[in-house]
Order: structure tokens, then C-alpha cells, then sequence
């Protein structure tokens, strides 16, 4: 029986497919990565935004095809989409043997063994249930670098956001467990972790009382065989002095913070329910850049929230403009049934959406050219993605670039060098969002 996944949307989605391909590898089940050639199909879905829906039905369809022609005998769908529409996913797409929530993918292979039997299921658990699923997991991503799911769920409750009603309460994992799992993944020859949440800036609050991200990281660089150690989705009013210290401190800590902030006009962070003004956020870049000042700040934005005037995108606008972050992404207000903001006055047109997104990304352009142009004549240590074919050049990753969101640093060589390598580089050259680099000292590691 040869299993293939298809995973869509975030990180922490991933790292859910992972775990089942894992808990699927221990039942003696083979995986394939054409869905022509396999027998089962699981498809891990998204439903964030109407774009990641929009893509999970389309995936559902086209392996539903494969169902029809007779070569798939199981089709089981999971995730966020499964967890919102799993009485819509059963009745619409007969093709469909399964339904998994959010919370129950532990059980993976009790669904499979079912469905082999004939037998056409829902499967859920209760939303803020914390799946335990061991150490059993099969990286994706290339083996070099992995993510580390440090909580699930949300407690934020954003207006224009449905996570909590598909992923829970925010549930910090235990940190022994953690520690644990990041002990396997170094093991295994992961050398760059990535920790993931809804936000991760406030792990351990429901667990210890108190934010224990910092204590985390300083466990985490105990642990041989990691380098590199990134943190996404800092939620700016959650960052703490302690929090900063520990980056500074800490050398296997990227210089490197996502931060989303979403908008920068007071009304419309209010009517967001964010818990940041912009005040409080230019207070917080300005501390971090004083206390780290080669520090990579990332960002995310929404354009065209349900009452955003003119004077609120121009402020939007210059925030960003003064603000020079190293990495920015904008996304068009999604309006998502069953959230506040879906039922607000005044919802903005698509195109006026999608023409302040453009303004932005076009302004972001520019900066983040100058800020690869600043780049060259730096030395930095940097990771090597994989080779191109044909030349003697190399892909690399700078710890201001995470995968698959940032750019990449090229390397011309002759060395034979493998994924994962570091390499001190000297950029000489940037070409738009990547830049370009010599080896300076051809040490690995």
C-alpha cells in the first residue's frame, strides 16, 4: 500500500503531515510522491484565507479524478478545511472516504485501516484536545532543517481570523516533550530548527504561568548538532527584554524575528482586535534595532479591511516606508464566514483591496533592493540549499532568509559541497531580492 500527502497551507501544517506519515512508516506503510502510482491519498488542507480554500477544494477534486478512474482506492481529507467543513466535504464529494479534524490526526492509521474495510467516517476529537503522537516523524523539508511545533491553537481571537475556531485555545506542548523531539531532529541531521505556533511568543503562559519562550531557547542551544535556531510569528506586543537578551546572548539564535503587526492605523488595528497601537510598535522595532542592530525583522500585512479609508492605507503606507523592514508580505482581507469582521459596515472592494497591496509590495521592492545592496561587502556564515544543475553555483540561505518565504544567497564554486553545509561567504553582488557571494573559508560547519 504506497500513501501519498498532499500538504498544504502553513509550517504548522507540515509538521501535523509529518507526524502521520510517521505514525503510517511504523504501521509498514511505503510512500510515493506521484498520486498517479498511489493507493491512498491523504490531502492536508488549509482555510485561512479564501485563496488557501480555494486551493485545498482544487487538490480534493483532482485527486477525487483518481478515485473515479479506479487507481486510488482511499481518499482522506484532513486539516483546517476538514475541521470547518466536514458535513460540506462528505455530502458534495462522494469520492471522499474520510474526514479528519484538526486535533484527532493521531489516529491516522485507525482511519486508514477503516477505510480499507469500506467503512466512510468522520473523525474528530474535542477542538482543544493536544494530540500525542511520539517521536515517530518523517521530515520533508530536506533533512537540514525542520520546524518545531511549540503550541497549537490561539487565544488572540482576531476579527478576521477563524484559526481559533478550527485549531482551539492556545496549548503550549510541554517542554520535556519538546526538548525531546528537538533532541530526534538533531539526530536525524537537522541543523536549522524553526519554531512555529500561532504564536510562539507566548509559550508556556497556559502551562507555567508565566512566557517561557526564553527558557525554551536556552534549552533548545544546549542540544549538539543544532546551528541554527529561527523564530517565526512573534507577536510584537508579546516580545519581552527577556526575549531580546536571549537573542543577543545566544549565537545559535538567528538575529532574525517575524513579526506580524497587520496594519498600523490605530482604528483599524481596534477593529482588527489587535493589542498593539502604533505607537507601541514603533516603540518595539526601535528597541529591537538599538539592542540588535543587524537584526532581519519580518513582517505581515492585510490591505483592505472592512473600513480602511484612504487616510488609513496612507498611514499604513508611511509606516512602512519609514519603517525599512529587511522582509515584508501583504496579504488582501479575506472576509471569512464566522468571523466579526465578516458581518462589518463598510467591506472594501476587491480591486481597491488588491491596488493598496500592489502600492505596498511596490514600495517594499524598493526597499528591500537598497537593503541587498547594503549587504555587499558582508561576511556571513550561510547554509547551503543545494546546488544548481549545470554550474559550479550553489544555493544558500543568510540567517535573515527562512525558507521558502525569503531569498537566497548564490554561490559560485568549484568545491563539492552538500545540503546543509555552512560556509562563510563575502557578498560581492545583489541581484533584486537575493544576493550573490565567494567562499572565504570553505569549513563546513
Amino acid at each position: 500500500m504506497k500513501i501519498f500527502m498532499a500538504s498544504l497551507g502553513c509550517d504548522k501544517n507540515l509538521t501535523d503531515s509529518e507526524f502521520m506519515l510517521g505514525i503510517l512508516h511504523d504501521k509498514g506503510y511505503s510512500f510515493t510522491e506521484d498520486e498517479n502510482t498511489a493507493d491512498i491519498i491523504i490531502v492536508n488542507t488549509c482555510c485561512f484565507i479564501q485563496d488557501a480554500k480555494e486551493e485545498s477544494i482544487r487538490t480534493i477534486l483532482e485527486m477525487a479524478e483518481l478515485k473515479k478512474a479506479g487507481s486510488l482506492k482511499v481518499l482522506i481529507v484532513t486539516g483546517c478545511m476538514a475541521q470547518r467543513y466536514k458535513e460540506e466535504i462528505l455530502s458534495e464529494i462522494e469520492e471522499v472516504d474520510a474526514v479528519i479534524g484538526t486535533t484527532a490526526f493521531q489516529d491516522i492509521h485507525k482511519v486508514v485501516t477503516k477505510t480499507l474495510e469500506g467503512n466512510r467516517q468522520t473523525y474528530f476529537q474535542e477542538l482543544n484536545h493536544s494530540p500525542v503522537v511520539g517521536k515517530s516523524r518523517i521530515i520533508t523539508t530536506g533533512g537540514h532543517y525542520a520546524y518545531l511545533k511549540i503550541a497549537e491553537g490561539c487565544d488572540k481571537h482576531c476579527t478576521y481570523c477563524i484559526i481559533p475556531q478550527v485549531r482551539g485555545n492556545y496549548r503550549s506542548v510541554p517542554m520535556e516533550q519538546l526538548l525531546e523531539e528537538a533532541k530526534y531532529l538533531a539526530a536525524k541531521g537537522v541543523k536549522e530548527l524553526i519554531l512555529v505556533a500561532q504564536e510562539t511568543t507566548l509559550y508556556g503562559m497556559d502551562l507555567y504561568g508565566k512566557k517561557q519562550l526564553p527558557a525554551l531557547l536556552r534549552q533548545l542551544c544546549k542540544i549538539k548538532g543544532l546551528y541554527w535556531i529561527r523564530l517565526l510569528y512573534c507577536y510584537p506586543e508579546e516580545i519581552t527584554e527577556e526575549l531580546i537578551k536571549i537573542i543577543k546572548e545566544e549565537d545559535k539564535i538567528c538575529r532574525y524575528l517575524d513579526i506580524p503587526i497587520q496594519h498600523a492605523s490605530n482604528q483599524i488595528l481596534k477593529k482588527m482586535g489587535r493589542r498593539t497601537t502604533k505607537e507601541q510598535l514603533y516603540k518595539t522595532i526601535e528597541n529591537l534595532r538599538m539592542q540588535i542592530p543587524d537584526i532581519c525583522l519580518r513582517t505581515t500585512l492585510i490591505t483592505g479591511f472592512p473600513g480602511e479609508t484612504k487616510e488609513d492605507f496612507i498611514e499604513l503606507y508611511n509606516f512602512v516606508d519609514e519603517m525599512e523592514f529587511d522582509r515584508l508580505g501583504v496579504f488582501t482581507y479575506s472576509p471569512e464566514e464566522g468571523t466579526p469582521a465578516f458581518l462589518m459596515d463598510n467591506q472594501i472592494d476587491e480591486e481597491i483591496k488588491k491596488e493598496r497591496r500592489d502600492e505596498i509590495m511596490l514600495l517594499q521592492q524598493e526597499i528591500a533592493f537598497e537593503n541587498a545592496r547594503r549587504m555587499i561587502g558582508r561576511e556571513l556564515c550561510v547554509m547551503i540549499e543545494g546546488k544548481l544543475a549545470d554550474e559550479d553555483a550553489y544555493m544558500a540561505r543568510t540567517y535573515k532568509d527562512a525558507p521558502n518565504v525569503d531569498g537566497l544567497l548564490f554561490v559560485n564554486t568549484e568545491a563539492s559541497l552538500l545540503t546543509g553545509d555552512f560556509v562563510k561567504v563575502k557578498v560581492t553582488g545583489a541581484a533584486e531580492y537575493d544576493l550573490i557571494g565567494e567562499i572565504i573559508d570553505e569549513s563546513s560547519e
